[in-house]
């Protein structure tokens, strides 16, 4: 089942969009704190992204392009400014469609199933994990945190999806060890060591200093 990611601050729009789409199937989120749009769509992890441009403290540009900069899920935008400058503008920061208001439910249901046809037919959606700001992504393997964005190696991307997955809880070093190199045979604990050593030289780098805690005798976790 599709999620979509619903962000619009009309109430009974958002609604009646919501309430209809579960009707074909898809599942709906709606934004609540207009402020904090983008942990929202992390938390929800959507296939697909309805915006309005007019909206509380940012307009629907700004949100489009704080989740460009960590993921290419399709994105609708819905307007009633549907002059041709806002039509280009919607385009231009990244927006993948643009339908007018008011619109026909059955004509928007259409056109999402069109953008989830043409996305995903050929690939799975972008998976993101989320802890404290820092955003992992695994369908392209980065770390954005703070508008900066980290390139991981195959390695550095286990490690941290292992960590992140359990944020808050410990990973023995023997689990990690397993996740990495996916065998039982013996593997020197430095090897791990040097790997941990070198990623949280990474994440220095973006800002994100100690995010790595270990736990001496039992392995290793994430801050919260």
């Amino acid at each position: 089942m599709y999620r979509i990611f619903i962000v619009e601050d009309d109430a009974i729009i958002a609604s009646a969009i919501a309430k209809h789409l579960e009707t074909w199937d898809l599942q709906c989120a709606t934004v609540q704190d207009f402020q904090h749009v983008t942990e929202a769509f992390v938390k929800t992890a959507p296939q697909l992204v309805l915006m309005d441009i007019s909206l509380p403290f940012y307009n629907g540009y700004h949100w489009c392009q704080e989740i460009r900069r960590i993921s290419k899920v399709p994105i609708i935008f819905l307007s009633s400014a549907s002059d041709n400058m806002n039509i280009v503008m919607a385009m231009n920061m990244g927006g993948d469609d643009f339908i007018a208001k008011p619109f026909d439910l059955n004509v928007l249901t259409a056109k999402i199933q069109a953008v989830l046809r043409r996305t995903y037919d050929f690939g799975a959606p972008a998976d993101l994990i989320e802890n404290g700001g820092a955003i992992l992504n695994l369908s392209d393997s980065t770390l954005s945190y703070q508008d900066q964005k980290l390139s991981l190696t195959k390695n550095e991307l286990k490690i941290l999806q292992a960590l992140m997955e359990k944020k808050g809880r410990v990973v023995r070093r023997d689990d990690l060890m397993t996740r990495l190199w996916e065998t039982d045979s013996y593997v020197d604990e430095n090897t791990l060591t040097v790997n941990i050593n070198r990623l949280r030289k990474q994440l220095e780098k973006i800002g994100l200093k100690n995010f790595i805690l270990t736990k001496k005798g039992l392995g290793y976790m994430v801050t919260v």
